[in-house]
């Protein structure tokens, strides 16, 4: 019943427990106030407190004598009550003595807007009563906001788990409709090759964690149509993918010479937030440009010689090396300087532009380069597969700066190009912190911030994962219609970028066991503690099962006389 020694009021309420009952955090609870002249006025809410105390003890050492039954006492257990929904729309509080009851079923989809929600819903777990949890979809797709952002502890809080579960619960849970084969994922993996299997099956799967599946409306399997993106192997002219443990679907990644120039890539080779606040980056543009108009291609390889350089400097250009070593050349003499940076020539700018792009030599050889056999697809994107997956881990930081951006500018622009936001395109980016940081400014910035802002009108949804919130580009997270917590730590759990979370659930947080998540979303006042299935596609090599992914093509039978199925127009083709 509602208690009547702590005051009621029209958004929070205590609940006074008998002794064979029992209320714990998160459940949902529902009570009605009856008015003389109006209809019964609903209250629901979700339990976030709860307290038990001795009524009539005075000093902490009572409970001896009270259990000794020396002291008379009575058990008092109080449960605090934050109201989520009041139907109708008259803000009353609950008379004390009024009945509480679990709220199930109908009441509980009302309590928490789900009823609301109609075809929109999309399931992200499973709530504290075993029942399905959702958000709006209609919060995610664009059509009333967008982008989702995800925090926690490295490690612990399942960031990418929990990301990759997301887009899987909207592929499959039909919010997509027609839509669900066209839509593409774009997944950049930065720590180790745990997301390069989406497509295998997890051979760790229990039963039980298959039945949770089943209970959110899932089916219990992997992505089936996943290309992934590696950068090519050191020291191997081939272009064999750097991949240790995958061998299906993998094409190697990089950008020619002529791409370099032809697309003025330049400006992503200087990705540092600290970069655009030096006095050297007025050259970047410039160099660019020059890059972008006398470049000219050669061979079929991706080789480029520039047109209008010293005689003593022009060469064919087959690796990032040969072509920072001309710019060396060019802008150390003082007589052919101006041809490249013209008003902007101070001698500390262009040596601190040439110390910068010397140091990225090294980084970036390995895709930026026109001296490989390969001739097969190498270029990054979403047009082959249902899920794209961009390996970085095995590149230097700066060389996934340059990838992440040149890659987001790209698709962000053949979106642009195709002036419809349908089908939608998620991009899913761990250490957005790194990426996108609160201070300074990079075109990488630039191009997340474009997205946040502007990419739920193109159709561009961003997921984004970081361990600190409170270092990201503000702009960002306030964009960010749905905000997902996992376990953090106690320091940051206390920043001002946390305050959708109220301080019981800010307190547990720091205590969130892997797999446990806290979404907030604009339609529930409250944030819903979920748990999130164990992912059933492997994300790690010793997980992999049976490879259930797109097969590349027909292949040739082990018989060369064999008839190859679907010739005589009955067996089912390839």
């Amino acid at each position: 019943m509602v208690v009547g020694t702590v005051p009621a009021t029209p958004l929070k309420f205590s609940v006074g427990l008998a002794a064979d009952q029992y209320l714990q955090l998160d459940d949902i609870v529902v009570t009605r106030r009856v008015m003389r002249g109006q209809p019964p006025v609903q209250l629901a809410g979700i339990v976030t407190n709860v307290e038990a105390a001795h009524e009539g003890a005075r000093f902490s050492s009572d409970v001896f004598l009270i259990q000794a039954g020396a002291l008379p006492a009575e058990v008092s257990e109080v449960a605090e009550v934050t109201v989520t929904r009041v139907e109708p729309e008259v803000y009353v509080p609950p008379r004390p003595g009024a009945p509480v009851s679990r709220a199930t079923g109908p009441q509980r989809d009302s309590a928490l807007y789900f009823d609301e929600m109609g075809d929109a819903k999309v399931p992200v777990g499973l709530g504290r009563d075993g029942q399905p949890v959702f958000v709006n979809f209609e919060f995610v797709d664009g059509t009333r906001g967008g982008h989702v952002s995800i925090s926690g502890v490295s490690g612990i809080a399942t960031k990418t788990s929990f990301a990759t579960f997301l887009l899987h619960s909207m592929f499959n849970c039909g919010v997509l409709a027609g839509e669900a084969h066209n839509t593409k994922a774009l997944i950049f993996s930065v720590k180790g090759e745990d997301l390069l299997f989406l497509d295998y099956t997890n051979r760790r799967l229990t039963a039980d964690q298959r039945a949770s599946y089943v209970a959110l409306g899932l089916p219990p399997t992997p992505f089936r149509n996943v290309q992934v993106f590696a950068p090519p192997r050191p020291g191997d002219s081939s272009g064999t993918p750097n991949v240790a443990a995958r061998d299906k679907a993998v094409n190697p990644f990089y950008w020619t010479l002529a791409e370099f120039a032809e697309q003025e890539l330049l400006p992503f080779v200087f990705a540092d937030a600290e970069d655009e606040r030096a006095q050297y980056t007025m050259l970047i543009g410039q160099v660019a440009a020059r890059l972008r108009r006398d470049a000219a291609p050669v061979g079929t390889d991706g080789a480029i010689q520039v047109a209008n350089v010293d005689p003593a400097n022009a060469q064919v250009l087959r690796t990032f090396d040969n072509l920072v070593s001309l710019l060396e050349a060019e802008l150390a003499d003082d007589t052919l300087r101006p041809q490249w940076v013209a008003g902007s020539s101070a001698t500390g700018s262009v040596n601190a532009f040439l110390r910068r792009l010397r140091s990225s030599v090294k980084p970036l050889s390995a895709i930026v380069r026109s001296d490989l056999a390969y001739r097969g697809e190498r270029s990054v994107t979403t047009s082959k597969a249902q899920v794209t997956v961009v390996d970085l881990h095995n590149l230097p930081d700066r060389a996934q700066r340059f990838v992440v951006g040149v890659t987001l500018r790209q698709e962000l622009a053949r979106k642009e190009r195709s002036g419809t936001a349908r089908p939608l395109m998620f991009v899913v980016l761990d250490e957005l912190n790194k990426y996108a940081p609160r201070e300074g400014d990079s075109p990488i910035k630039q191009i997340l911030l474009d997205v946040a802002e502007r990419g739920r009108s193109l159709g561009v949804i961003l997921v984004g994962a970081q361990q600190t919130a409170s270092e990201v580009e503000r702009r960002i997270v306030a964009n960010c219609s749905i905000r997902v917590a996992g376990r953090l730590d106690a320091a940051e759990a206390t920043r001002p970028e946390y305050g959708y979370l109220p301080p019981s659930q800010r307190a547990r947080a720091t205590l969130a066991k892997p797999g446990t998540m806290f979404v907030s979303q604009p339609d529930i006042p409250v944030p819903l503690v979920v748990e999130f299935p164990f992912p059933a596609w492997a994300t790690r090599p010793t997980e992999k099962g049976t490879w259930v992914g797109v097969d590349d093509g027909p292949k040739p039978p082990d018989d060369p006389f064999a008839t190859i199925p679907g010739a005589d127009g009955d067996a089912p083709p390839f």
